[in-house]
């Protein structure tokens, strides 16, 4: 076809009598000059309501200001404006909201000069409205799930969905005892099954089927209770008089008095398992279809994979909670050495752990410990570590040596949180004679203790940091000791006690000594204070051991030197029961005489002298102590019945509750307790 031979006004007709496409011909009053009839949105509205007028007055609801202000631009500038979107309702269809793509064309009449618009509308609804629902999954993909809380996971579900996508939603879950939470099995779910309404948004919703919190069953039958038994999504239109409203009458009375006219209820399904429902609701004017249907099915799909995360995780520090205070020593023993108080703070189900030890000579270990990492795994390695040390503290090892063969135990296990480090725990211990009333204190990577006097005033004692448990390789730790007056107080604590909210552990060795100045409150006071003024972050566990110190007095010891000669079997005896007598004990003088002729013949013939003979008459228990400079240690035999001799231990260990050997680095201690 020659091109010459086309008749513009043929072009121009096709244009604006055909064109999917408005087109519309706007003067510089803004009035309509032509325009394509069969556009969407002026369909079947008469001509003559249209030529001659504004869109201001043909289209009220169409964003008049906006377009009337790209009209004024393309105007003054004279230079096109293109791809512009607009959104407002049509006017041949005032109930439903579209949105077009507006390009505007400014033309100059030469015979004139008179200048006009040509615009060019494109109906661009279904893809600004598929555009939206991916925005809203993009939405809900970035935000739902930044934390492994159940309820604020679903908080930032509902969040993410209203109110573009929805004008209201809730999530309720299946509401089941805290032992319960883990995954449930898959099926259908009972209609009589109860839910727990966690959030609803917007917060300022007028009354709705349920508040937060409440534990319930739907009604039945209703669309809730029939996505809960096949787990699909189903799309439902509400209007007055359907025969489910009647299930409940009042309770469903809120869907029609807010208006609601569509509802979306989404099953939330993780691993075949129905967690709860998401409910969706709308009142405005366009209701939910098919497309948004498929979208509340992949937002309860996201959500439901985040929730399910946040019921494990529930679970799992929930076994690791109860694991761990399953492990912990519980209520403290009565000693004369030290009263002792704790404060124990599980905040992430971690490995921090304490202990108080009875040791022979009436002293006491006080122990704290910090594993690293959180959870089930942390947990396990405490109690193994913790039941090590006290198995180890059983053979009266120095503290160094103690902690040297629990660096060997921990070298054993696997380090619970290997992102945070190879080693598997840090530790400190103090080991108090209430008879010397010598401290001695060692640690592993742990902070040192903090020691105030009976008059408030800190006590430095300079432990150096030894490795941590699993690092050491056979490195030593060295000890640090200091006499302690009678009422000083003690603290151990892990890190978690001393890193506030904000991350800062500045000076808090100096707030605690400030704290535990107040020597003479009860320690449990002291205990709490010490939490109140320090306010230790909800990320860690943290553990407070405190202990004041006390005094054996002289009178409950006796302490004889003896010569190593057979000859003082007897004389030992002797002093041993004229000691109970004063002690108003002669009801045990016999069996602690056996004990004590025993202990010292076995230090006559196998030890070096001199031989120290001791006795400590300990709160409710009765302690007999033989001292001599051999390293070598006494063992348990089976005596045979033509053996004269090899059944001194045996005896021993027979009528008392426990015996032991202590050694030190010059001399070795067999001692044995009776109880009174």
């Amino acid at each position: 076809m020659d091109p010459d031979a086309v008749d513009d006004s043929l072009i121009l007709d096709a244009l604006f009598g055909n064109s999917p496409q408005g087109v519309y011909v706007l003067d510089s009053e803004h009035r309509v000059l032509r325009y394509n009839a069969a556009g969407r949105g002026v369909r079947n509205l008469p001509p003559e309501d249209i030529i001659g007028h504004t869109i201001e007055e043909f289209a009220p609801e169409f964003a008049p200001d906006k377009i009337k202000g790209l009209v004024d631009e393309a105007l003054s500038t004279g230079r096109p404006l293109r791809n512009r979107l607009v959104r407002g309702r049509a006017p041949s269809d005032p109930e439903h909201t579209m949105t077009v793509e507006i390009s505007l064309f400014p033309v100059r009449d030469p015979r004139d000069g008179t200048t006009a618009v040509v615009a060019v509308l494109e109906d661009v609804s279904e893809r600004e409205a598929a555009a939206e629902r991916l925005a809203v999954l993009g939405r809900v993909h970035r935000t739902v799930g930044s934390t492994l809380d159940i309820d604020r996971t679903a908080e930032e579900l509902v969040t993410a969905l209203v109110p573009d996508f929805a004008d209201a939603a809730g999530v309720d879950l299946i509401d089941e005892p805290p032992a319960g939470w883990g995954r449930r099995e898959p099926g259908p779910v009972p209609s009589d099954t109860p839910l727990r309404r966690v959030a609803y948004a917007p917060a300022t919703a007028p009354r709705t089927l349920r508040e937060k919190g409440d534990s319930k069953a739907f009604p039945y039958p209703t669309p809730y209770t029939q996505a809960l038994a096949d787990a699909e999504a189903r799309l439902v239109q509400v209007e007055p008089g359907m025969s489910w409203l009647g299930a409940d009458p009042d309770g469903l009375a809120p869907l029609v008095e807010t208006g609601v006219h569509s509802m979306i209820v989404a099953p939330l399904v993780a691993q075949e398992a129905v967690l709860g429902l998401l409910s969706l609701y709308r009142h405005r004017s366009k209701p939910f279809n098919e497309k948004d249907l498929e979208v509340a099915r992949q937002a309860a799909s996201a959500g439901a994979a985040h929730l399910a995360n946040a019921r494990s995780y529930r679970r799992e520090h929930m076994v690791a909670s109860a694991l761990q205070r399953r492990l912990q020593p519980g209520t403290l023993p009565q000693l004369s050495a030290a009263e002792t108080s704790h404060v124990y703070l599980p905040e992430s189900a971690g490995g921090d752990w304490y202990d108080v030890i009875p040791l022979s000579g009436a002293r006491v270990a006080l122990v704290v410990g910090d594993v690293n990492g959180h959870g089930i795994e942390a947990a396990a390695t405490m109690g193994q570590l913790r039941l090590s040390l006290r198995a180890l503290a059983l053979r009266d090892l120095e503290p160094d040596e103690l902690l040297t063969h629990l660096d060997e135990v921990a070298s054993l296990l696997d380090p619970p949180s290997p992102t945070c480090g190879a080693h598997v725990a840090t530790c400190a211990i103090a080991v108090y004679d209430p008879v010397s009333r010598l401290c001695t204190a060692v640690r592993a990577g742990h902070p040192a203790p903090v020691i105030v006097d009976p008059d408030g005033a800190p006590l430095e004692l300079d432990v150096p940091e030894g490795p941590p448990l699993g690092e050491g390789g056979g490195r030593a730790y060295t000890p640090a000791s200091v006499t302690l007056a009678s009422g000083s107080v003690l603290a151990l604590y892990t890190n978690g006690l001393v890193t506030s909210r904000d991350g800062a552990c500045e000076d808090a060795r100096q707030v605690l000594a400030r704290v535990l100045a107040s020597t003479t409150l009860p320690l449990r006071e002291l205990c709490d204070a010490a939490v109140y003024r320090l306010a230790p972050s909800r990320e860690d566990d943290a553990v407070l051991l405190v202990a004041r110190t006390q005094e054996l007095p002289d009178e409950r010891v006796a302490d004889w030197t003896l010569p190593a000669d057979p000859s003082v079997v007897g004389t030992a005896r002797r002093l041993v029961e004229q000691q109970l007598q004063a002690w108003d004990l002669g009801e045990q003088a016999y069996t602690t005489e056996l004990v004590a002729s025993e202990l010292v013949t076995n230090a006559v013939r196998y030890g070096k002298g001199p031989i120290r003979l001791r006795l400590i008459h300990d709160t409710g228990r009765l302690l007999t102590e033989v001292t001599d400079a051999s390293n070598a240690s006494p063992y348990i035999r089976q005596a045979r019945e033509s053996d004269e001799g090899g059944r001194g231990l045996f005896i021993v260990m027979q009528v008392c509750s426990r015996w032991g050997v202590r050694h030190s680095r010059r001399d070795k201690t067999i001692w044995a307790e009776q109880r009174l």
